[in-house]
């Protein structure tokens, strides 16, 4: 199901200008966000970061857009996965943004199944490299073919995600989301300024750190040290707190630790309470 202008669309064409920056250039941004219940969780923050993604962009893109587009179509699914895009619209050939921009904002909802959250996953290193020199490795930009190119390498190997390193070798991400390694009482996440997208469960999993007896902590890393963690995980909004059981050759037995099974429980609590459902619900 799609929000365009205003309109819910079943089905079916939809008229979209081929002249589009966004389609033609990559010149726009999108946030992916999980509804349950009629409800988004953490609506705010993901409307927040569109905003503020398309600002760093050079356009504006007014929050009440986006959140009709989002609330509308929660409302449709008692689960879904929802993706918001914004591009700057339309403008003549080249590379120079239009001085005058016309924003276009649509959405696209599906039905999210419930297995996906906690499913525990097998990272593969990837050969490319993140670029931390580039802002747009800390935004949702339409430019994602580094990480489709990635994610095909990864499941020609038998792993379901690709692990990213950035140009001085520190592990950055995953190819869909943020990781977090623990090592002890400590939960290290890769800082921003590493190429990384600040993600919304990112921030919520860091919040609740404390609470399960962890400190939260952004420190770059090389591989080799996440190698010796004792569990690693990723976080996105769909997959929530994913167990990682893999990076290439190495096992972890993450799915199994007590402070990750703390964690999951506190996030699925937080979640369950911002959309007004049963903790058993969100996964």
């Amino acid at each position: 199901m799609l929000w365009l202008d205003g309109q819910l669309v079943e089905g079916g064409p939809v008229p979209f200008d081929l002249g589009d920056r966004g389609l033609l250039l990559g010149d726009g941004v999108f946030d992916t966000a999980l509804a349950l219940n009629g409800r988004v969780a953490f609506a705010a923050a993901h409307r927040d970061r569109l905003v503020a993604a398309a600002a760093s962009l050079g356009f504006a893109v007014a929050p009440e857009r986006i959140e009709e587009a989002m609330q509308a179509l929660a409302e449709r699914f008692a689960r879904a996965a929802i993706r918001t895009t914004v591009t700057r619209g339309p403008g003549p050939r080249g590379l120079r943004p239009p001085s005058d921009p016309r924003p276009v904002v649509f959405a696209g909802a599906a039905p999210s199944p419930a297995g996906l959250a906690g499913a525990p996953l097998r990272l593969l290193p990837a050969e490319i490299r993140r670029n931390e020199t580039s802002p747009a490795s800390r935004l949702k930009t339409l430019g994602y073919l580094d990480a489709v190119l990635a994610a095909r390498a990864a499941a020609a190997e038998g792993f379901d995600e690709a692990l990213f390193r950035n140009t001085r070798g520190a592990v950055a991400c995953a190819g869909t989301g943020n990781l977090f390694a623990i090592l002890g009482r400590d939960l290290v996440t890769p800082p921003l300024a590493d190429g990384v997208l600040p993600g919304i469960v990112r921030a919520e999993v860091l919040r609740l750190a404390p609470a399960c007896g962890l400190a939260g902590q952004e420190r770059s890393l090389p591989l080799a040290e996440w190698l010796r963690a004792d569990a690693v995980l990723l976080t996105n909004s769909l997959r929530l707190l994913a167990p990682v059981a893999a990076i290439g050759a190495t096992s972890f037995d993450s799915a199994r630790h007590p402070a990750v099974l703390q964690l999951a429980t506190a996030l699925r609590e937080r979640i369950a309470a911002d959309c007004g459902v049963p903790a058993g619900a969100v996964a």
